[in-house]
């Protein structure tokens, strides 16, 4: 087959475009040609080797995929070649303490499509039959492609670990990717106001028809100063924070008493600081969360055909130019998410 793989670490320009290996199926899984993949932070960490793949090189990135059934492993029942699914991209032990505990993006084998297995940037990928999803025939398989990876860990963070009630305040960090603009767009969802922050000028109209009620250019203002002046002095109750450093900092600085700081992810740095006597003072609550579970992902599709909810989509580019979409993340050209598309 064909995919976009990479053979030692770097920037875009380390991508490849050629004959890769085919995938083997076993008895539970099942191969799926891919109509469209999204790209993700975490694509960009296991390119620069900030986290290599536990698989080794060569490697395939690629979390968020839909497409359509290949062929079945030998045990599979219930699907059909040709049928349109989603993959959920969380792969699970099952039998863990916390696996059986109901707990399985904690699960102490846990891992992710494109990042412990080769993913979606290719012509086919594999698939266990237990994370298939049927994707709506109402959901484009690009507009399916921006939901499984981002738009469930914002659902995730939102709903199940802040409980975002009607009426609260969330800063939402970074409109302008997957995780920002989904979070925006549930935070709402969920009746609260929204603020959030965008790196340039041209991404504020674009914050704004997502449902933010008032947008902050990071580069230009200080988003604690500016969510201050918002809320009244109060401060926010949630803050959906994914970039680490001084952002995961001084978002702390900008939630109110009891306030919760969610933080999914840590795109510019693994480390953060906290000043201690904001978190004991004020009776903070720092949550950390990773993706969702599949029943979550049904719920999202689920709001996703009836309207509620609607994945962004920045653009598409053809799987063969892989390399210059990865750029087009890397230079944070994106307001919503980057796809490569299959049209065959």
């Amino acid at each position: 087959m064909k995919a976009a793989f990479f053979k030692e670490h770097g920037g875009s320009e380390k991508i490849l475009y050629d004959e890769y290996r085919d995938p083997t199926l076993g008895p539970a899984d099942v191969l799926v040609r891919v109509k469209a993949c999204a790209l993700n932070h975490v694509d960009m960490l296991l390119l620069d080797g900030r986290f290599p793949p536990p698989e080794g090189l060569p490697h395939v990135n690629g979390c968020e995929v839909t497409g359509t059934i290949e062929a079945l492993g030998a045990g599979v029942k219930g699907w059909e070649r040709g049928q349109r699914v989603i993959i959920f991209p969380g792969f699970a032990c099952g039998s863990c303490e916390y696996c059986l505990r109901g707990e399985r993006t904690v699960c102490v084998r846990y891992g992710y499509l494109g990042a412990h297995k080769d993913g979606g940037y290719a012509e086919l990928v594999r698939a266990p039959a237990a994370n298939l999803l049927p994707l709506p025939a109402a959901i484009a398989f690009e507009a399916g492609a921006a939901v499984p990876l981002a738009m469930l860990t914002s659902w995730h963070a939102l709903v199940a670990q802040a409980e975002v009630r009607p009426g609260q305040t969330v800063l939402v960090q970074a409109a302008g990717s997957g995780v920002g603009s989904a979070a925006i767009q549930i935070a709402r969802l969920c009746g609260a106001r929204v603020i959030t922050t965008v790196g340039a000028d041209d991404k504020i109209e674009f914050a704004r028809s997502l449902g933010a009620e008032h947008v902050v250019n990071y580069r230009t203002q200080d988003f604690v100063e500016e969510t201050k002046k918002w809320s009244g002095k109060r401060g926010v109750d949630v803050v959906v924070e994914h970039i680490g450093g001084d952002t995961f900092e001084r978002s702390a600085y900008a939630l109110t008493r009891l306030g919760k700081l969610v933080t999914i992810g840590s795109h510019d740095t693994h480390w953060g600081r906290l000043d201690l006597r904001h978190v004991y003072s004020k009776n903070l609550r720092i949550l950390g969360t990773n993706l969702g579970s599949i029943l979550e992902l049904q719920t999202v599709l689920d709001h996703v055909v009836q309207g509620r909810l609607t994945p962004v989509v920045d653009r598409a580019f053809p799987l063969k130019d892989a390399r210059a979409a990865v750029q087009h993340v890397l230079d944070r050209k994106n307001k919503g998410k980057v796809l490569l598309v299959n049209p065959s």
